[in-house]
């Protein structure tokens, strides 16, 4: 079959990577990358560190508004399934890229995969939410990575092309793992930070939810700032942007304990969870990660559509309060944590079960 695959940012490069690999055994794959993000710490050092197919198609989009950003990819997309007639689109997660290429799909009558499909917040004010929804709704083949993320679907009144596969960023942080174990290259990771195994925190924060709220990033730091253990935190543009307007980069200078840095590559993220005490995020992705190598995780939002992860107890919400971070952050080594989180998202085969999955025989009508 020929596929048409859109990725656009970092989330959706790391889950590509393994399936572009099963799908070009079986199939035709043709990759386009839509540029949502587009310099080279947020997207080429990702296709060169996860040895990603060059895409076939770079629409170099860039950033806009959601409206702007998602209307011209929109078009751009449209143009390329056109020419290229693919027999199925395939779409990762809940960006505006993931959107863009369900809608442009479904106007052509292009039957949709969508993988990690049945994800809810039940936040309605998130970006994320809309495109989760959306998309899931005029996907005819939609890959769950659980089986709450079924059960959401199901509830929601779609009982067709449902598959539970287990998560594809679980194939890539396993191989991630043994290439880091095999390579011994964590030691060196850790030096270049003069950080510690187990004795430093690992946090990213980039989600316009806390970013754009001087208010909400405010009280992020002050918790940062305030415990005192050395702390890596890569930094979002938008996030370092944010800091810069705030007028907090003279009180991040003299925390010599904040160990800021430009975006990393994926091993070097890996690299750095695994070996934390704790990690701090907004990210969906980093909170899954952590659950997989069991190290515990702080969630800075108020909801998560990860649920598996609280439930399990390696994952704890604390939107952005400060007090109720530092609080987490000393309750960490006592919280109570049951079942073995790969038991519940994958075996590391997920990215084999959708490429057999996808054939023609499993394209049925989409639900509207």
């Amino acid at each position: 079959m020929k596929i048409l695959t859109v990725v656009g940012a970092r989330p959706q490069f790391i889950k590509a990577a393994p399936l572009s690999r099963a799908l070009r055994f079986r199939h035709t794959e043709i990759l386009v990358h839509t540029g949502q993000h587009y310099d080279y710490e947020m997207s080429q050092v990702f296709f060169e560190g996860l040895d990603i197919p060059r895409p076939d198609h770079e629409m170099e989009v860039g950033s806009a508004s959601h409206a702007e950003q998602t209307a011209r990819m929109l078009a751009g997309l449209e143009k390329i399934m056109l020419d290229v007639r693919p027999e199925i689109v395939v779409v990762f997660g809940d960006t505006n890229s993931t959107l863009a290429g369900a809608m442009a799909a479904a106007k052509l009558n292009i039957p949709i995969a969508h993988v990690e499909a049945g994800l809810r917040s039940f936040n309605r004010a998130m970006p994320e939410e809309i495109n989760r929804i959306l998309t899931d709704r005029v996907s005819t083949l939609l890959f769950c990575p659980t089986m709450a993320a079924m059960n959401n679907l199901r509830a929601e009144g779609i009982t067709f092309g449902l598959h539970c596969v287990g998560d594809v960023m679980f194939d890539v942080a396993k191989e991630a793992a043994l290439k880091l174990d095999h390579g011994g290259l964590t030691p060196a990771i850790l030096a270049r930070f003069g950080v510690t195994a187990k004795q430093f925190l690992f946090c990213t924060i980039h989600r316009a939810s806390n970013t754009d709220d001087p208010a909400r990033l405010g009280a992020i730091f002050d918790a940062l700032i305030e415990q005192g253990e050395p702390v890596v935190l890569p930094l979002h543009p938008r996030t370092r942007a944010r800091l810069d307007q705030a007028g907090l980069a003279p009180r991040l200078a003299a925390a010599k304990h904040l160990l800021l840095t430009e975006p990393l590559g994926y091993l070097d993220c890996i690299a750095l969870q695994r070996a934390a005490r704790v990690v701090l995020t907004d990210s969906g992705g980093i909170q899954k990660e952590a659950c997989f190598f069991k190290v515990p995780c702080i969630t800075l939002r108020d909801e998560t559509e990860w649920v598996e992860t609280v439930q399990c107890g390696w994952n704890v919400l604390t939107g952005a309060h400060t007090q109720r971070i530092l609080t987490e952050l000393r309750l960490a080594a006592l919280r109570e944590r049951h079942f073995c989180i790969e038991t519940e998202f994958a075996d590391g085969k997920a990215a084999e079960r959708i490429a057999g999955k996808i054939n023609r025989n499993e394209l049925t009508p989409p639900h509207i």
